[in-house]
């Protein structure tokens, strides 16, 4: 058995490796290669220009505009979406305090679970959309049509560049929450009761018992969760298109690379230039997801 053993890892390895290798290996190679090249989409034809896409990148300031816009979204979606996430699940799991000898979730939290998750069964269009639409400038938005009708002024939520991104940051953190607090739920539930039942008995409130056990018990969870929302920060194509001005504006207030990716390879045809700043998100990408693991990094707490 053991003589054949490789070859049959092998042979069920061979399908997927072959998938990933083609559709996610091979376009990365792809897209390096052109982004040494001012290659615009439509002749065979193209030349190899060395670095020049990016020292041009370097000097765009759209560029520098769309990464100050990422590291906003890096901080506030991850920090804002965890932390709201851990105090739902936290009511959810054990916010109800002990009863009967064991520790239960606030009344009706099975019905909430379903309530949270709900923005994860829509698609990034479809929440835009809503969003959009909710925050109109004019009394047909949503929010301003109930401020409109106690008297106050409209906000314009998309048209004002000091509103705008943090406007998209709330789309950003309603659409993912509720996919952290089931994670998080989850977490919670394979800790054993007898735990924050100990816990309770040796006087620890909801407070000290959130921060002293919970927080330890998931930090492997947490960990894996910044990482997931600041690549979705980095990302925030969707979201962006549908719901700004002037796609990125007004005056690429909410513009992001992946929108900036978009302009310039499908819009204006500059496939190499395209390519060189598909490049510089992926780099950056990776690099934030090994620092983040690397500063992050603790022991385990075994139970």
């Amino acid at each position: 058995m053991r003589h054949g053993k490789y070859p049959f890892v092998i042979g069920f390895l061979v399908a997927p490796v072959t998938i990933y290798v083609t559709f996610v290996v091979v376009p990365y190679l792809e897209a390096f290669r052109l982004s040494l090249t001012n290659w615009r989409g439509i002749s065979p034809d193209f030349d190899y220009v060395g670095l020049e896409n990016y020292q041009r990148l370097l000097e765009y300031d759209v560029f520098w505009k769309a990464l100050r816009h990422h590291a906003l979204l890096l901080i506030a979606v991850p920090l804002i979406t965890i932390v709201l996430a851990l105090f739902f699940a936290f009511l959810i799991n054990v916010g109800g305090g002990s009863r009967s000898g064991s520790m239960r979730g606030v009344w009706g939290s099975k019905f909430y679970r379903v309530v949270y998750f709900f923005p994860q069964v829509l698609a990034v269009v479809i929440v835009g959309v809503i969003f959009g639409r909710a925050l109109a400038p004019d009394e047909s938005g949503l929010v301003n049509g109930v401020l409109t009708s106690v008297g106050l002024d409209p906000v314009l939520f998309m048209a004002d560049p000091d509103l705008a991104l943090w406007s998209i940051v709330g789309v950003l953190v309603w659409q993912a929450v509720g996919f952290y607090v089931v994670l998080f739920s989850a977490g919670m539930a394979s800790v054993p009761r007898d735990i924050y039942e100990a816990a309770t008995i040796d006087g620890a409130g909801r407070v000290a018992m959130f921060f002293r056990v919970t927080l330890p018990l998931l930090w492997d969870t947490l960990q894996v969760a910044w990482v997931y929302l600041g690549i979705a920060a980095f990302d925030a194509f969707a979201i962006v298109m549908v719901m700004s001005v002037e796609e990125g504006g007004p005056d690429k207030a909410t513009t992001v690379l992946g929108l900036e990716i978009y302009k310039s390879g499908i819009l204006q045809g500059e496939y190499g230039f395209a390519s060189a700043m598909g490049v510089a998100l992926f780099f950056l990408t990776i690099t934030f997801a090994a620092l983040t693991l690397r500063v992050t990094r603790r022991e385990t707490v075994e139970l």
